[in-house]
């Protein structure tokens, strides 16, 4: 007998299925990654966001004369 019929007869129903993070968090590995994507994809475009907003407030609107830095 092979190791994957050994482990299928002694897992049973949880045979193929995915292992949460903890006992305690419903939340499956690959959810946990796809949240760390997801936020991290967030992160980037909030970085990229403020750096186009400090440009904006410090360069453009000076030159265009809709406001002046002091």
């Amino acid at each position: 007998m092979g190791e994957a019929k050994r482990r299928k007869e002694s897992l049973g129903e949880s045979y193929g299925k995915e292992s949460n993070i903890s006992p305690w968090l419903p939340v499956t590995k690959t959810q946990a990654q796809q949240f760390v994507k997801w936020s991290s994809t967030g992160a980037w475009i909030g970085i990229v966001g403020l750096v186009a907003a400090w440009v904006i407030v410090l360069f453009v609107g000076p030159l265009f004369g809709w406001w002046q830095v002091d």
